[in-house]
């Protein structure tokens, strides 16, 4: 069994759907205490332990830092200690967020963070937890997570498409929108092939492919949908968010091809099922 934390979020909604998974709430295991990390872990003695819960909110953490970095950094190092102490593999899913996002260079595995808001400092509080944990560990870095659950760029723009014909989208912040189906069968795959394999512990990145703008990948959606509504380029310096965004969130995905066999996934198709799946919410409602 794979004990996955996190319920209700794209990633952990996704996992759910596989066999041998057992996905876990806050009920169970409150990340603010996370004391309650390291009992689930040993409650439910997994083969392997995937953590798919975060604060999230980008914004919202700049006031809220000492709760992100608790959620996102120290809960994370419980429990990678807990993994540890029974010698148990540990995915967790991280973020480019980690990087200031300067250049045009894919980020490699090996490049200096450098977070440039809250929530890109908690998760790099979490990723080095872990590290100093002594686990077997994936930190698994992604970037732009869609799906068709929870709040995210594909089902905004669906939305907005229903009522609009225009609407403005940054066009200079780069990065490869990720489909959260592919990203919960990557964390499987890497459970895995760590639980034979301990030495392919380490940091991995993971993005869907081609590396797009926001506002080209809007307009892919709105013709994807069949809609006339159309994405107007705008720079970052026009739609100002209280915490920086990164301009370049390029990841270089060489090493979880080279180490592990897993390539980048092409997003087009993930987000036309995606709006399939949208569309079938809606048929049953």
């Amino acid at each position: 069994m794979i004990l996955v934390f996190g319920k209700t979020g794209q990633v952990a909604t996704e996992l759910q759907s596989h066999k041998d998974v057992i996905a876990i709430g806050r009920d169970q295991a409150d990340l603010s205490v996370p004391t309650t990390c390291t009992e689930a872990i040993r409650r439910y003695k997994p083969r392997a332990v995937i953590n798919a819960a975060a604060y999230t909110a980008v914004d919202k953490a700049e006031s809220e830092e000492n709760l992100a970095t608790t959620i996102n950094g120290e809960a994370p190092g419980a429990m990678a200690s807990a993994c540890a102490d029974l010698d148990i593999p540990l995915v967790h899913i991280s973020t480019d967020y980690v990087f200031d996002g300067t250049g045009t260079k894919p980020w490699s595995v090996t490049d200096t963070p450098n977070p440039q808001n809250a929530y890109g400092r908690s998760k790099l509080e979490g990723e080095k937890a872990i590290k100093a944990s002594g686990s077997v560990h994936a930190i698994l870095r992604t970037s732009w997570v869609v799906s068709a659950h929870g709040n995210n760029f594909v089902k905004t723009m669906r939305r907005l498409s229903e009522t609009r014909d225009c609407i403005t989208v940054v066009d200079d912040q780069i990065g490869g929108p990720t489909c959260a189906r592919d990203i919960a069968q990557t964390c499987l795959s890497i459970a895995e092939q760590l639980i034979k394999d301990p030495s392919k512990s380490g940091i991995y990145h993971y993005s869907g492919q081609p590396n797009v703008s926001w506002c080209k990948f809007a307009n892919v959606i709105f013709e994807q949908l069949d809609s006339k509504t159309i994405a107007s380029p705008i720079p970052t310096t026009e739609y100002p968010t209280r915490a920086l965004r990164p301009l370049n969130s390029r990841l270089d995905c060489a090493r979880i091809q080279h180490n592990l066999g897993i390539t980048r996934p092409f997003w087009r198709g993930g987000v036309e099922e995606i709006l399939r799946d949208l569309e079938n919410l809606n048929d049953k409602a």
